[in-house]
């Protein structure tokens, strides 16, 4: 099977949400060129989680293939991203949160500048265009995330405005040595692989995305306070010097398959290597 996409789903005690969800992926997949593949990385769930998924699997008909990777015990959600799209096999892996706060019908937002060659990385951003939120989070929650996106900016120098959407999807050859190199498995994750790519010299696209809060966040004052202690561990990381091979291999990989295969896109031309045409062709 020859894959176009993988889409990855890191899931802890997400039994009561995640058939619905997954249900919502294949629909949108089925209607989509190409084939695909799902993958569920359960966190060490106490709840269903797993056996829903794999139902829902079963269940399911098209041209996904679907997998459930097992973490025990729980690790964070980091490490469950990690896992998953070091698992992925498509050129492109996008991870998305398993309440689906960004519509999965966003995807070629993220996906379509990759396979044309254009980006290593998209991710999702809630803060460029606000009027496509449409559930805004509880006001104190909204502004402890303005505050975090102003101490990230400062404390690591990465000139995006919203770090932590969930959504967000990578060119896996030239990003494989970024999953492998990076270290903090919690709330600090996504500042960290942004923080490797962007000093490897990936090319990172930050793209405004609808989003809606969905109640049961597994965000807490706790978690929160836990991102600012990793914002300095990034910190102290670098000055140890323990992203350096990362980094280095990242360089290397990058250079070696944009000479190889600067393009996704299964044909193209100069007249229609286009996110447009990348949109339709995944």
């Amino acid at each position: 099977m020859s894959l176009s996409l993988s889409i990855v789903i890191p899931a802890y005690n997400e039994a009561q949400r995640i058939g619905k969800t997954l249900h919502e992926i294949f629909a949108y997949l089925d209607e989509q060129r190409g084939e695909s593949e799902v993958i569920v990385v359960d966190d060490g769930s106490r709840d269903e989680t797993v056996r829903v998924s794999e139902e829902v699997f079963a269940a399911a008909r098209g041209r996904t293939a679907a997998s459930v990777i097992r973490v025990e015990p729980n690790r964070g959600k980091g490490h469950a991203v990690r896992a998953g799209l070091l698992a992925a096999r498509a050129p492109v892996a996008l991870f998305s949160d398993a309440d689906l706060s960004t519509p999965i019908s966003e995807t070629p937002k993220l996906v379509a500048p990759i396979r044309t060659g254009q980006y290593d990385v998209a991710f999702g951003s809630r803060a460029l265009d606000r009027s496509l939120i449409g559930v805004h989070q509880p006001r104190t929650r909204e502004l402890s995330g303005q505050v975090f996106n102003f101490i990230m900016r400062h404390a690591t120098g990465l000139p995006y405005s919203d770090t932590q959407c969930g959504f967000k999807a990578f060119r896996t050859d030239v990003c494989r040595p970024v999953f492998e190199g990076a270290l903090i498995d919690r709330f600090g994750f996504d500042v960290e692989l942004l923080y490797i790519a962007h000093k490897a010299g990936l090319r990172l696209l930050e793209r405004a995305v609808r989003w809606n809060d969905v109640e049961g966040s597994k965000v807490s004052l706790r978690t929160g306070l836990q991102g600012f202690d990793e914002l300095r561990e990034v910190r102290r990381n670098d000055k140890r010097g323990l992203y350096d091979e990362a980094i280095r291999r990242t360089r290397e990989t990058a250079a070696r398959a944009r000479a190889e295969r600067p393009t996704l896109l299964d044909q193209e031309t100069e007249s229609d290597a286009s996110p447009e045409l990348a949109a339709q062709r995944i």
